[in-house]
């Protein structure tokens, strides 16, 4: 497989918003630079990056390159007066549902975070992008009435998918380490991005997500999550081999971390840890690579089988799984409404409430 490069045209666009993004903020024209300034310059801007992941920012930005592109195409600039111009957004969303060209159309909520990068983008270059004018919002209201699906949801990993899951790993360091991330991750119901953030204590790195502390009856993680700061409490399991607190003990001990990120990349051998955190993508990975190896849904073939599961589908499992109050799940997994919770629950019983009997039918 050939890796894909950039052309010296997205190169120079790339460049463009990385720069745009340092102008954004800067010290006004009248006021005349110093040392403490210019380095309260930088930590603003520090602070401004901060306000989205960078996986957000990542995507907002090819958003952006992508509408700069397609604007280039066809004559036009995104930044030409009036700006942004709603004309032009309604007929680049139109576009992206209905490609004039050999292009796949785009699903309802792709064109939603399109709409959403351009409206960051403007919002970096001190412009003002209105999704409720007409041009836009008449466009779109017809883009989900035509082509919105109910939204496709990844296959929730039940207990016994991950007991067959870890059974596929091998025991080094390698295999500890993912053995505690998938037992983590579906006990505490857990996001790919909040599993790597973690680290052994608060304030350890700069980029920490979270931190844990350890009790005799589990493990409390304090997360900063996509809704905001959070606890999440990891019980212990009925037995050490899918105990998720004593693989997580196991794992700091062997790869002897006392400090900083928990989950950390291994050496080519499996025998060493080593100090760089992993990247969320690690997660995926290791989703779909244990589901192919333990023969889950072994019925369908291999691309089928890979596109169902996803970092998503720990949390689809514990919210299936678990045989508790609603509330409790909900809380786990730090939904604001019990409608989210259940969008989740792959497998519940969905009429034990009977508001037909109920109302004397």
């Amino acid at each position: 497989m050939t890796k894909r490069t950039d052309s010296p045209a997205d190169q120079v666009e790339n460049s463009a918003i990385k720069s745009d993004q340092n102008e954004a903020i800067a010290l006004p024209s009248h006021i005349a630079g110093s040392g403490a300034l210019d380095r309260l310059v930088d930590t603003a801007r520090d602070y401004a990056q901060a306000a989205a992941s960078e996986n957000t920012r990542t995507a907002y930005a090819k958003d952006w390159a992508h509408f700069a592109r397609w604007c280039r195409q066809r004559g036009s600039d995104p930044l030409s007066a009036p700006c942004p111009e709603p004309q032009l957004i309604g007929l680049y969303i139109a576009d992206l549902a209905a490609p004039s060209d050999q292009n796949q159309p785009l699903s309802v909520s792709t064109i939603e975070r399109r709409l959403s990068g351009l409206t960051w983008n403007y919002a970096l270059r001190g412009f003002r992008l209105d999704r409720k004018n007409r041009h836009i919002a008449s466009v779109l209201a017809g883009i989900r009435r035509k082509h919105a699906r109910p939204p496709e949801q990844k296959e929730a990993i039940l207990a016994e998918d991950i007991l067959a899951m870890l059974a596929t790993l091998p025991f080094d360091l390698r295999g500890l380490r993912d053995r505690t991330i998938l037992l983590l991750g579906y006990a505490g119901g857990l996001r790919r991005s909040e599993i790597v953030s973690l680290d052994v204590h608060k304030d350890d790195t700069p980029d920490s997500g979270g931190w844990i502390e350890v009790f005799s009856d589990g493990v409390l993680l304090t997360l900063n999550a996509k809704t905001g700061w959070r606890e999440v409490e990891i019980g212990r399991g009925s037995s050490d081999q899918t105990c998720p607190v004593h693989a997580l003990e196991q794992w700091l001990r062997y790869a002897k971390i006392d400090f900083g990120p928990i989950f950390t990349r291994t050496s080519r051998d499996g025998k060493r840890a080593l100090e760089a955190r992993l990247n969320d993508k690690h997660v995926a990975r290791l989703i779909k690579r244990c589901v192919l190896d333990a023969g889950i849904r072994a019925e369908l073939p291999e691309k089928e089988r890979l596109a169902l599961f996803s970092g998503h589908s720990l949390r689809a499992g514990l919210a299936s799984s678990a045989e508790v109050d609603e509330r409790y799940v909900q809380k786990q997994l730090g939904h604001s409404s019990a409608e989210m919770t259940r969008r989740y629950q792959r497998r519940r019983d969905r009429f034990r409430v009977n508001l037909t009997k109920a109302a004397g039918l």
